[in-house]
C-alpha cells in the first residue's frame, strides 16, 4: 500500500477546468478567448471574398471535326448517242489538232465542234464501262460516228477488239 501512495502523491492530477479557473485573483470578469482575436478590417474581408485575381472559366476547347471530301459531280451540259471508234498506233508521235504529241494510254478523244479542253464522260452501250475523257482533237471523219478515242479511252472502255462501240456522250461542264 506504501508504493501506491507514493505512485499517487508523486503524480499530477488533471481536474476539469470551469469558468470559474478564468477569473483573476482581485475577482474581475473572466477571459474571453474571442476579445483577443482582432476583428478583419473591411478591405481585407472584402480580399478573403472577392479575390482581386479572379481567373475566369475557360470552356475546353471543343472537338472540331474534319469537313468532309464531298466529290462535286459535274454538270451534265449536253448528251448525245452514237457510234464510237477508236485510233492508236499509226498516229503515236504525231500532233493532235490542239499541239498535244499524240502519246499510246492517253485519256483524250477527237470530236468534230466541242471545245478543246472539254471533259466528256463516255459510256459504252454495249458493256456499261464508263471513263471520263478529254477533248483535243478533231474527228472523227467518217459521218456516222460521233468520237474518235484514244487508245486508255478506248482500251478502259473496252473497245479495243471490237473497233466500234455504241456510246453515250455526256459533256461536262
Amino acid at each position: 500500500m506504501a508504493t501506491l501512495s507514493g505512485a499517487i502523491t508523486g503524480s499530477s492530477a488533471l481536474l476539469p477546468e470551469v469558468a470559474s479557473d478564468f477569473l483573476s485573483v482581485n475577482g474581475t470578469q473572466p477571459i474571453d478567448v474571442l476579445d483577443l482575436v482582432a476583428e478583419p478590417q473591411a478591405s481585407e474581408l472584402q480580399a478573403m471574398l472577392f479575390p482581386a485575381e479572379v481567373k475566369p472559366v475557360v470552356a475546353p476547347p471543343v472537338a472540331e471535326l474534319p469537313k468532309p471530301k464531298l466529290k462535286v459531280l459535274p454538270e451534265v451540259v449536253k448528251v448525245i448517242t452514237g457510234e464510237a471508234s477508236w485510233y492508236g498506233p499509226g498516229f503515236y508521235g504525231n500532233r493532235t489538232a490542239n499541239g498535244e504529241v499524240y502519246k499510246p494510254g492517253t485519256m483524250t478523244a477527237a470530236h468534230r465542234t466541242l471545245p478543246f479542253g472539254t471533259k466528256v464522260r463516255v459510256t459504252n452501250l454495249w458493256n456499261g464501262r464508263t471513263a471520263v475523257i478529254r477533248i483535243n482533237d478533231r474527228g472523227p471523219f467518217i459521218d456516222h460516228r460521233v468520237i474518235d478515242l484514244g487508245h486508255g479511252a478506248a482500251s478502259d472502255l473496252g473497245l479495243i477488239a471490237s473497233g466500234i462501240a455504241q456510246v453515250k456522250l455526256e459533256v461536262l461542264r
